[in-house]
């Protein structure tokens, strides 16, 4: 089917409000709250009538036709369960001209009229290009590293920083205790609100993120200040877009002299229950993401700003500059000094 024929399709669909079934899909890296975010869309769907579809195992998934109906039930149970029951994959295959051609004619088999796509930046992009094709889409921003221009925070970050404040604060007790410095790599990618945030709100002597540099020198001169003031331990905050923590840990211990350990935490940021917040806010994207469908609205990234939930068209999210919190990063420097 041509692209054009692909527009007339959905359009004729949107003229005559014939939007019965949707479809939902997880795509990326998983994130706490995504069962919570795929139990509003399936309960507001069905509250409306409507059918949904659950696609499995991502875009791929989507490729490969692997979609069943759900119903209230299949999400009994999940909205405290992180990961995600309709499972993740990245997919190759997704990002030709053939795999999304191949995408949308099981769109067509499965009568699907327009879908949600639950994921971060990568998947949110794959979503737009659907929408380019002529698919109804609206996306809801999920990952860990809340890196989507436009809103304040991401299903999962939340989560993810509570992890994290975690264990920084189990960390640091043995770091008292051997009077050693701590350097803790943190997930994140290309944005460093993980480490702003955690490093925050654990007290770190330095952060280390990929919006800001931080002179090396000025780290060094930091943990000496301390060290001469009585202080033996001390957590270093390093996001993972900045370099790895092994070999930073090893230049402070080549520059000071002091003992110096490096966590990396890895995956663990990732899994777990999701908090409260993240429960509540993929409950309302959801639901929004819905209703926006139902009205016949496409090519939108629902999110949070302010408090709201507002939704933006995928181009204009796309084309804004992700902003740094600078008064966060300046707080957050003047506390450690």
């Amino acid at each position: 089917m041509t692209t054009e024929n692909n527009k007339r399709y959905i359009l004729f669909h949107c003229e005559v409000n014939f939007l019965k079934r949707i479809g939902v899909l997880t795509s990326g890296g998983d994130a706490p709250g995504m069962n919570a975010a795929i139990r509003a869309v399936v309960r507001k769907a069905i509250y409306h009538e409507k059918e949904v579809y659950g696609i499995y195992y991502g875009y791929q998934g989507l490729i490969e036709g692997k979609i069943e109906r759900m119903d209230v039930g299949s999400v009994g149970d999940i909205i405290h369960r992180g990961g995600t029951i309709l499972y993740s994959a990245r997919s190759k295959q997704f990002m030709t001209d053939e795999g999304k051609q191949k995408a949308i004619e099981q769109l067509k088999e499965y009568r699907i009229d327009g879908i949600i796509v639950i994921g971060g930046d990568g998947t949110l992009r794959g979503a737009e290009e659907l929408t380019n094709l002529g698919v109804d889409v609206i996306g809801i921003p999920a990952t860990i590293d809340n890196d989507v221009p436009g809103f304040d925070y991401t299903i999962g970050f939340d989560t993810s920083l509570n992890t994290i404040i975690d264990a920084i604060d189990k960390i640091r007790d043995t770091a008292t205790s051997h009077e050693r410095t701590y350097v803790i790599e943190v997930m994140g990618r290309d944005a460093g609100d993980l480490a702003l945030y955690a490093g925050l709100a654990g007290g770190a002597e330095s952060i280390i993120i990929p919006e800001k540099e931080l002179d090396f020198s000025e780290v060094v001169s930091r943990l000496r200040r301390g060290h001469e003031r009585g202080k033996k331990h001390s957590i270093i905050i390093l996001a993972e877009g900045v370099g790895d923590g092994i070999t930073y840990s090893k230049k402070i211990e080549e520059a000071t002299s002091l003992e110096t350990r490096v966590t990396v935490l890895g995956y663990i940021q990732r899994g777990g229950s999701p908090t409260a917040a993240d429960r509540v806010l993929a409950s309302r994207l959801g639901a929004r993401a819905v209703d926006l469908l139902l009205k016949g609205e496409t090519g939108k990234v629902v999110g949070i700003k302010n408090n709201e939930i507002t939704a933006l068209d995928f181009e204009v999210a796309f084309h804004r500059k992700r902003e740094l919190n600078e008064q966060m990063f300046r707080v957050a420097l003047e506390l450690s000094i």
